[in-house]
């Protein structure tokens, strides 16, 4: 029996410490892992935690990231309670095996810190890896600080391992603003935590040789349609699970989370809705507005980006004049993913609000609260002039020439 830490109602941690933590309470099977930079500290951190006997799983170092999740979904298939970490380049060499976990229904934890894609190289945060795995079938859960991520890994095992759901289930924090800053945590204690996340009960697994199955099939145009749309059902009906868990874990932890935080929403003209640590600089921001200016501004922040809260962003923005979508990713040639996603879902509203794409943060960059301010205001410029005065997507804090590619036409 692995040994318990006593933990204080107050401890100091980093968001990847935040996260190791976590994964040693959730008591599991089997955590296959490649350390990368910036989430190195956290399989650091549970190996650590194992060499000393808080743990009774297995801990496999692999040779790759490709491999870790390899392991993982081997693992999971087997009947084991299994998680891993990872960012960046170690992140898109998964993206195969993402596809396979899903597609095969293991409900597997992935922590991600998120960091920029090379080239060039950089081991800053930007949500270049997040965006990249957006699209391969996983509930992909966001955290705003160190306690978020912590709170929201115990959530992670109880929304994937629920059986109408079995996905597996990312939780991403912003590479080094998030992983690497210490911060206030209040967690449960152990035996609460895995109260909370309750004892693994697998389905369909490859050892239960009373009843045998098959994973990894191969299908073509007779099957793999219904596969992908059962799939894709069971991913959407990860959204009433979702509240229900966080509507549980409030009951433990005294810490209220829903699939979109919102913040000064009710009155608000302008908003601007933004991902991870942004969040927070952007409440910071609208509060100074409101108080030194009297801008009524309000900030959205996606809680949950798979399966897209489409419902809850669009009652969040319905009633504003001017919202700004924050993507902290290059699109590519086109615009931003949040852009694109948050416009869908206004263009449904009747007010149908203006939305402007602002690029920021690259490659680890700082966003300021002047910046975010600036922001505010011109969205403010925005709603006054019932149309788009600059440009309809612009990159913040780049150096040189200002760059257009979207031009906006008058009156639009």
């Amino acid at each position: 029996m692995a040994e318990k830490i006593d933990l204080q109602e107050i401890e100091v941690w980093d968001g990847n410490y935040a996260a190791a933590q976590a994964m040693r309470q959730a008591q599991i099977d089997v955590v296959a892992a490649y350390p990368i930079t910036p989430s190195t500290p956290i399989v650091e951190g549970y190996a650590n935690f194992m060499a000393d006997g808080y743990i009774d799983g297995e801990f496999v170092m692999v040779e790759s990231e490709h491999a870790a999740m390899s392991g993982c979904v081997g693992a999971a298939a087997a009947g084991g309670r299994v998680a891993t970490a990872t960012s960046s380049q170690g992140f898109a060499l998964m993206v195969e095996v993402l596809y396979q976990a899903s597609g095969m229904r293991l409900p597997i934890v992935l922590n991600v810190a998120n960091r920029a894609l090379a080239a060039p190289l950089n081991v800053r945060g930007d949500h270049s890896d997040m965006y990249l795995g957006r699209d391969s079938g996983w509930v992909q859960i966001d955290a705003f600080n160190a306690q978020e991520v912590y709170d929201m890994n115990l959530c992670a095992f109880r929304v994937g391992e629920h059986h109408d759901i079995r996905l597996p289930v990312m939780v991403h924090q912003d590479g080094f603003v998030t992983s690497h800053t210490a911060q206030n945590v209040r967690p449960l204690s152990d035996d609460d935590a895995y109260k909370f996340i309750g004892e693994y009960k697998p389905m369909d697994e490859l050892l239960d040789f009373s009843r045998p199955v098959t994973h990894g099939a191969q299908t073509e145009e007779d099957w793999h349609f219904e596969h992908k749309a059962r799939q894709h059902k069971a991913l959407m009906d990860a959204r009433p699970v979702i509240e229900s868990v966080f509507a549980e874990f409030e009951k433990v932890s005294g810490r209220k989370y829903k699939r979109v935080e919102s913040y000064m929403i009710e009155d608000a003209e302008v908003i601007i809705v933004a991902l991870g640590s942004t969040v927070e600089s952007a409440r910071l921001a609208a509060q100074q507005l409101r108080d030194e200016e009297g801008i009524k501004a309000g900030v959205v922040g996606p809680r949950v980006i798979r399966p897209f809260p489409f419902d809850a962003i669009r009652d969040a923005l319905e009633n504003c004049k001017a919202i700004g979508a924050m993507d902290r990713s290059c699109p590519g040639g086109a615009l931003g993913m949040l852009f694109n996603e948050v416009s869908a879902a206004v263009y449904t509203t009747a007010k149908r609000p203006l939305v402007t794409n602002y690029i920021y943060g690259l490659g680890g960059r700082d966003l300021a609260i002047v910046d975010i301010k600036a922001i505010f205001r011109e969205l403010k410029a925005n709603a006054d002039a019932g149309k788009i005065t600059t440009q309809i997507q612009q990159f913040i804090g780049l150096r040189g020439p200002k760059l257009a590619f979207f031009e906006t036409r008058e009156g639009k």
